[in-house]
């Protein structure tokens, strides 16, 4: 059986951090505040010559070399993310010329904070059907230019930054032992769209717009839907909280990462935070997280890591890999 397996990772950030103290002559609001709400308390944010095709390009280069690869090893490149240098073509075609491919195809996923997952997904399903061997998954994010700097509720939460994975085809045995992607659960539902949206955009105000949230309602959907596909990804492998090594959540709020770990039964050390250090990035937040918890030691290869996010839409999903 083919099995998609995690050869390299890298993440990227912008120069400039901004810190919680900085908002406090901006906006109402103080550090004591969003980090008791929100466990933030610092966030990147990018200068005008970084974008989210610049980040990407960084941390693709990042994952090829720790892969001990090129580009020119990579058939597909599929970026998740939700705020594109353009209108079209997509950020991922801009970022395979950065990268002097001049082979394979690249395209955008467009599924908001659960954007990361939908991609690892979705070059899984390529690798298994044949259609290449190597691909970049990227998550890559300029969020800060789609916040309102005004509004204290939405511009203190997001960040800005980029995390990849080289993902690469080998042989398994077709037993959760294997490497590599072993279940994913994905799910969306329309109905909450005004929770969590951008309201602006070219088929409707010809604008890019601003993020708009309702942030206690998204909390109070958030842990019932994780823990949903999470649930579906253990009965589908037969892993428990018990025999999972690593808990890499979305990194939206402190808060719905220890409510979620907790109504799964997953003990708190397992559980990877960054929120603290990088606020909410969307579609990089996962890969940032993992490429944190790869880079200090704590995910070592055979280690069984549950990916999970939730955002806009809503989308939710979940992937377990053995690294």
């Amino acid at each position: 059986m083919i099995r998609s397996v995690v050869r390299g990772i890298g993440s990227a950030l912008p120069r400039r951090i901004m810190k919680n103290a900085d908002f406090e002559g901006m906006v109402e609001t103080s550090d004591e505040w969003i980090v008791q709400r929100t466990g933030i308390r610092q966030r990147h944010i990018a200068a005008d010559d970084e974008t989210t095709a610049s980040l990407g390009e960084a941390a693709a280069r990042a994952a090829l070399e720790n892969a001990g690869l090129t580009p020119d090893d990579i058939d597909l490149i599929v970026l998740a993310t939700s705020t594109p240098n353009n209108t079209f073509p997509a950020t991922a075609v801009e970022i395979q010329n950065r990268l002097g491919m001049r082979h394979g195809f690249a395209f955008d996923m467009q599924a908001v904070c659960s954007g990361f997952v939908y991609a690892v997904t979705t070059a899984d399903l390529y690798i298994k059907g044949g259609l290449a061997k190597r691909v970049l998954v990227i998550g890559s994010e300029t969020f800060s230019r789609i916040l309102d700097w005004n509004d204290r509720s939405t511009c203190v939460l997001f960040g800005d930054g980029a995390g990849a994975l080289v993902l690469e085809a080998q042989e398994g045995q077709g037993t959760i032992a294997d490497r590599g992607v072993l279940a994913a659960s994905l799910r969306s539902d329309g109905t909450h769209k005004d929770k969590l949206y951008v309201d602006g955009g070219p088929s409707t105000t010809g604008t890019v717009g601003h993020l708009k949230m309702e942030g206690r309602e998204v909390f109070k959907h958030a842990v019932g839907m994780i823990t949903d596909v999470i649930e579906d990804v253990f009965a589908q492998t037969g892993v428990s909280a018990e025999t999972l090594d690593w808990f890499v959540p979305h990194q939206a709020n402190k808060r719905i990462i220890d409510a979620s770990a907790k109504k799964l039964g997953i003990s708190e050390e397992k559980a990877v935070v960054t929120v603290h250090l990088h606020g909410n990035t969307s579609a990089a937040s996962v890969p940032l997280a993992l490429s944190a918890a790869v880079a200090d030691g704590r995910i070592k290869k055979g280690d069984l890591v549950m990916l999970e996010a939730m955002g806009g839409g809503f989308t939710w999903g979940a992937v377990l890999v053995r690294w």
